[in-house]
């Protein structure tokens, strides 16, 4: 008769099933981590980042709306560099000066707007900066995390045949290979996933802000220096 034993299994320790790893799932496992460690080291610099911008336009914007003279908000625009709406002043600001100075008023309102857009596509590429390292983790770490799979998948068959018996002792390196490099494939992509839409999202609220401060920069431009 056969005797069930009743002791618990031991505990799993996922270091300690690395360290038995092949050089291929080692391999790719350092290629995962190096994709996890600078998609979150983008991460966190974006998310200070936007939050810096967020705030600093705020205040910027308060600062402006409660100016009459453009001379004015660019004597204190040096306060506000990590608002991007300030960049866009600047550029706007820039094209008002040049045409002051030529012709002391005014005279071309579409070189103004076009000038207020080079300054909202500056801020914009700025702000996608390093968005493109983030689609790529999302997109190839999976794919990585799946050639360690379908690897240690073949090294659990291969050690069936190998061994010619059907016992978890033989083929627990194969499958401990296969489910360690897909999770840490998840691990790498999912995080790199949320925060590109994420930030993806961000961007275009804070176009959407530019553009209608630029409108805002326009009219006081147009009360301030036309005729």
């Amino acid at each position: 008769m056969t005797v069930l034993s009743n002791a618990p299994p031991a505990d799993i320790n996922f270091f300690e099933l690395v360290k038995n790893y092949g050089p291929v799932p080692m391999t790719v496992l350092a290629i995962l981590v190096m994709f996890s460690i600078a998609s979150w080291t983008i991460i966190l610099a974006k998310l200070a980042l936007f939050r810096r911008a967020r705030n600093a336009n705020l205040r910027f914007l308060r600062a402006f709306r409660k100016a009459t003279r453009l001379d004015a908000v660019a004597a204190a625009t040096e306060q506000f560099r990590a608002a991007p709406l300030a960049t866009v002043f600047d550029f706007g600001y820039s094209e008002v000066a040049r045409q002051m100075t030529a012709r002391q008023r005014i005279t071309n309102f579409t070189a103004l707007e076009r000038t207020l857009q080079l300054g909202m596509s500056e801020e914009v590429t700025r702000l996608e900066r390093s968005m493109n390292w983030l689609a790529t983790a999302a997109a190839v770490s999976p794919f990585i995390g799946l050639f360690g799979t379908v690897w240690g998948i073949m090294n659990a068959f291969q050690a069936l045949n190998m061994g010619g018996a059907t016992s978890m002792r033989v083929v627990a390196p194969g499958i401990a290979e296969a489910l360690g490099t897909t999770a840490v494939g998840l691990f790498a992509a999912i995080p790199a996933a949320i925060f590109y839409n994420y930030f993806g999202h961000e961007i275009k609220e804070i176009g959407a802000r530019m553009e209608d401060f630029a409108l805002e920069f326009l009219n006081l431009t147009e009360r301030n220096f036309e005729g």
